[in-house]
C-alpha cells in the first residue's frame, strides 16, 4: 500500500522528498522513516477523502471507524487505509497527513474500483428493499452495488444473515458473481434452502394462455426457488412470445413470492411465484433504412426482412432478418460484417422502423486448410471434398455445410467417425486470408 505524508507549509521541500520516496519504495518505507515515532500518538483534528466520484467525503470518512478529537498513531493510520483497500471497492488508497498545534489533518486520496449491481435470488420471504436495508444499515458505502472481490462481501453476507435469523431462519448467505440476461452481477443467496415453487402465475393473459409458455413452464414448477432460474425463464421462453405478437417494449418486473395456508401456522416448503408482465403495445412495421453499407445494395437487403409496411411488427422475423444480411455478408467473405439495429418509435401510431448501421469490414480470401486428429486416409478424403479453393473469396455458408454435413460424406463407406469435429477461423486483416483449422476428435 502506497502512503505519502504532508507536514505543514514550513517543511513544504521535505513533504514532496517524502511523497518522491514512496512512489519508489513499498509502504514500509513510510514506517522505517518515522520508526522512532511510529508508536507515538496523536489528536486526531480531522479525516477528509478525496477521489471517489461514488462516495462523499464524509462516507469515506465515517468507513475508516475514525473520530475526530480521538488519539492515532502511524501504525493505527496504516492499518485503516490498508482495511479500506481490502474493501475491494476502491482501486487504489493512499493517505496524506499534516499536523498543526489542533491536531493530525488526514487526507485520505482513493480511487473508485469497478462494481456491478447486487442481487438477491432465493429469499422468497424477504423483499429487496428489506434486504437492501439490512445491508445499508452495516455497511456505510453500500450504493446497491459491490466490487466483484473483497472483505465487504462478508460484510454484506453476514448483515443478511442477520436480518433472515431474526424470522427463524438461520443459514448460510453465499454471494458470486453471475452473468444475467441484463450483465453481470453480484448475487447473494441462502443455501441449502428447500423452498419449492408451487406455481407460476403471470400478471398479463398472453402468458397466462399461450400453449409453449405453459408446455415450458415445467422447468420452473417443482423446482428450488430462484429468482434468477425464473428470469432466466422469462428472458428464453417468455419474452419471444411477446415479441413475436409485436410488444416490442414487454417489460417483466421482478417476480415475487406468496405462501397460502394459515398464517399462524409454519411457513409451508412450496412457493407461488407472482410474475408481472407490462406488455405495452403491440407495433405494427414501418420499415428499415440501411446506412454503410456498399457491397450490398439496400433494396436487396430489404428483401431479407420479409416484413411489409403496415404489417405487425413480429419481433422473430425482424432478429431473422437481421441474421438472413449476416448471413449474405458471410457468403461474400465479409466474416466481419456487423449490424447495428436501432429502433424508432412512434408511439402515437403504434408503429416502428429500423436504422441499421452496417459496418461492413473487409473482405476474406481462403487461406489454408489446417486439419489435426486424422489418419492419411481421411486428410486425402477432407481435402478431396473441401469446396473453397485457395485464393477465392471465402463464402461462410459453404464452410458452415462442410463441417455439418460434408465431413460426415467425406468419411462415408469408411470404418470409423468421429464424434466431434472442432473448428476455428484464424483471420489476417491485413492479408485478407482466413485460414480454417479443423480438429477431429
Amino acid at each position: 500500500m502506497l502512503t505519502s505524508t504532508s507536514f505543514s507549509t514550513d517543511f513544504r521541500r521535505l513533504r514532496f522528498a517524502i511523497v518522491a520516496i514512496l512512489v519508489i519504495f513499498p509502504s514500509t518505507a513510510l514506517a522505517n522513516a518515522f520508526q522512532s515515532s511510529q508508536s507515538s500518538s496523536e489528536r486526531l483534528a480531522s479525516i477528509a477523502a478525496t477521489g471517489s466520484h461514488r462516495y462523499k467525503s464524509q462516507e469515506i470518512a465515517k468507513a475508516t471507524g475514525l473520530q475526530a478529537g480521538k488519539s492515532i498513531t502511524r501504525d493505527d493510520l496504516q492499518l485503516v487505509a490498508d482495511r479500506l483497500a481490502r474493501l475491494g471497492i476502491f482501486a487504489n488508497v493512499q493517505y496524506k497527513f499534516s499536523s498543526s498545534p489542533g491536531g493530525l489533518a488526514i487526507d485520505f486520496e482513493v480511487a473508485d474500483a469497478p462494481t456491478v449491481p447486487v442481487t438477491f435470488d432465493n429469499f422468497p420471504k424477504f423483499s429487496d428493499e428489506e434486504l437492501a436495508a439490512a445491508i445499508r444499515n452495516a455497511v456505510v458505502l453500500f450504493d446497491g452495488t459491490a466490487p466483484e472481490t473483497g472483505t465487504i462481501l462478508a460484510t454484506m453476507s453476514n448483515a443478511v444473515e442477520e436480518l433472515i435469523a431474526t424470522r427463524g431462519l438461520h443459514a448460510t448467505v453465499a454471494h458470486s458473481v453471475v452473468t444475467t440476461p441484463t450483465g453481470h452481477v453480484q448475487q447473494f443467496r441462502i443455501e441449502g434452502e428447500v423452498l419449492r415453487v408451487a406455481d407460476v402465475e403471470f400478471s398479463d393473459s398472453l402468458a397466462k394462455h399461450d400453449p409453449a409458455i405453459h408446455q415450458s413452464i415445467s422447468q420452473i414448477i417443482g423446482k428450488p426457488f430462484s429468482r434468477s432460474a425464473i428470469e432466466l425463464f422469462e428472458f428464453e421462453q417468455v419474452r419471444p412470445i411477446y415479441l413475436t405478437h409485436a410488444f416490442l417494449r414487454v417489460k417483466f418486473a421482478p417476480p415475487t413470492a406468496r405462501f397460502e395456508g394459515d398464517p399462524t401456522k409454519p411457513l409451508p416448503d412450496k412457493v407461488f411465484v407472482l410474475a408481472p408482465i407490462d406488455p405495452g403495445p403491440a407495433f405494427t412495421w414501418g420499415g428499415v433504412e440501411w446506412t454503410g453499407n456498399s457491397v450490398i445494395p439496400a433494396a436487396e437487403l430489404d428483401k431479407f426482412v420479409e416484413l411489409n409496411p403496415g404489417e405487425v411488427a413480429d419481433g422473430g422475423k425482424m432478429e431473422a432478418g437481421w441474421n438472413r444480411v449476416t448471413d449474405a455478408y458471410g457468403a461474400q467473405g465479409y466474416l466481419d460484417a456487423k449490424l447495428t439495429p436501432t429502433p424508432h418509435y412512434d408511439d402515437k401510431a403504434a408503429r416502428v422502423s429500423y436504422v441499421v448501421s452496417i459496418s461492413e469490414g473487409p473482405q476474406y480470401r481462403m487461406g489454408q486448410l489446417v486439419l489435426t486428429g486424422l489418419s492419411l486416409e481421411g486428410e486425402r478424403r477432407i481435402r478431396a471434398a473441401w469446396q473453397i479453393p485457395k485464393g477465392a473469396v471465402f463464402n461462410r455458408g459453404v464452410y458452415d455445410d462442410f463441417v455439418d454435413r460434408g465431413t460426415k460424406e467425406a468419411f462415408s463407406g469408411l470404418p470409423f467417425h468421429y464424434g466431434k469435429v472442432g473448428r476455428f477461423l484464424q483471420t489476417d486483416r491485413q492479408a485478407g486470408t482466413v485460414d480454417v483449422m479443423l480438429d477431429f476428435q
